[in-house]
């Protein structure tokens, strides 16, 4: 049974279909979602259908293979099954693969002013607060009121946070400079908040000063050694100054799941299980924690980071594992290879680390491109994807800026039409 269809646990999940076992997977939501293109969609580049794929059609042709849609409540281990409300889902040998939620430090009640991106739901929530905070500067009066609209703060510094920043400062300067009339959304100021040292603090300093100078060219304010004590909705704090701003996103922590609670297992200070080298619960072999909701010590031995990457490594390690159980063997400890990582920052502005080589510059973002577009899941989506990113390129042009929920009413005396 694999708990999760994020990378790590779909990864698991394709492997294991190929095997002579009886396979469930359990998911709160039908779609597996490509979390590193979901600013795209938070900033109107992309559709959400653009970069998710329902769960069902991935194994439509696997008649071993069974999909729930529910949210696990809870797992027994002496009984060995998992609880999804009053359902009871046995298993041989549990793969727990439920990711994380955004993280707050402790300050939940910033929530509602400062929403996080790891689902559609949020991406499409941030994408109306932008595209409704622009409607509202356009029919407001009061110019105070106009700078606050115009002024998006992220707060955070991570690969989520230079790209959410990056993004909202081409939306408003570039593909929405002429479509308004009584503002100019190139005058919206985009703030980069970042309580550390520097931007990309994953990267090496040098690919984070390039990184550093691509967003200042594209007119985002940096703040780095900046911690934000506040936030509300009409703007952040930091230390003793308040800076007006009608949307604040969330981009500078992450809590694992709560599969610790499930397990009644030993966990860090974020949430993820401990696990052994082989990536199962201590006491239990049959349980094997991966991804996100896993703390895995890396060569160095500090954590392995929350990527994309080291989540399909261990699934693949998993169904690896299970293949050499049914064969009567067993594998040796979990390694991951770090095979370079990425960020973009706006068009034709990325940086890459490979260790060996560092790239920046517009090499650095057709590298990104071309592989973000490889690891899309289905044929559809790298298709439609590959042309949105080449018209976009073309036009300067952003084809997905519908705004959709309630409006809150962005023009407080509209006349009827």
């Amino acid at each position: 049974m694999v708990v999760g269809c994020g990378f790590g646990g779909l990864t698991a999940a394709k492997a294991l279909a190929k095997l002579p076992v009886q396979l469930t997977l359990i998911d709160r939501r039908n779609h597996h979602l490509f979390q590193p293109l979901l600013y795209q969609v938070a900033t109107a580049g992309l559709s959400p259908a653009d970069i998710a794929m329902p769960i069902r059609a991935v194994f439509r042709g696997r008649r071993n293979v069974r999909v729930l849609l529910g949210e696990v409540t809870g797992i027994d281990t002496s009984s060995r099954t998992v609880q999804m409300g009053d359902h009871r889902v046995t298993y041989d040998i549990l793969v727990v693969a439920t990711g994380a939620r955004h993280a707050y430090f402790g300050h939940d009640e910033w929530e509602p002013f400062a929403p996080g991106l790891k689902q559609i739901e949020d991406a499409l929530d941030i994408r109306r607060r932008i595209l409704m905070a622009l409607e509202r500067a356009e029919a407001s009066d009061d110019a105070e009121e106009r700078r606050r609209l115009l002024t998006f703060a992220i707060v955070g510094a991570g690969p989520t946070g230079v790209e959410l920043a990056g993004a909202i400062a081409e939306l408003a300067k570039v593909a929405l400079a002429m479509d308004f009339r009584s503002i100019d959304p190139r005058e919206a100021r985009v703030l980069l908040i970042e309580a550390g040292e520097r931007v990309l603090p994953a990267f090496p300093p040098s690919v984070s000063d390039c990184a550093h100078a691509a967003l200042t060219a594209l007119g985002v304010e940096v703040m780095t050694r900046t911690a934000v004590t506040g936030c509300s909705a009409d703007g952040v704090s930091i230390a003793a100054r308040f800076i007006p701003a009608a949307t604040v996103l969330w981009a500078a922590g992450v809590m694992a799941s709560r599969a610790s609670v499930w397990l009644n297992a030993a966990h860090d200070r974020a949430g993820r299980v401990h696990v052994q080298v082989d990536l199962t619960l201590p006491d239990h072999p049959e349980i094997f924690v991966i991804g996100d909701t896993a703390s895995v010590a890396g060569a160095d031995g500090r954590p392995l980071p929350g990527l994309a990457p080291v989540a399909k490594q261990q699934g693949a390690y998993v169904a690896s594992a299970v293949r050499a159980r049914l064969g009567g063997g067993t594998i040796g400890p979990f390694v991951y290879r770090n095979l370079g990582s990425l960020a973009t920052i706006g068009r034709g502005r990325a940086v890459a680390d490979f260790g060996w080589l560092r790239l920046h510059g517009s090499i650095a973002w057709l590298l990104w491109g071309l592989v973000h577009i490889a690891f899309l899941i289905g044929f559809r989506n790298r298709i439609v994807v590959l042309l949105d990113w080449l018209w976009s390129y073309v036009t300067f042009k952003r084809g997905a800026r519908l705004i959709t929920g309630p409006t809150g009413g962005a023009t407080p005396d509209s006349p009827s039409l």
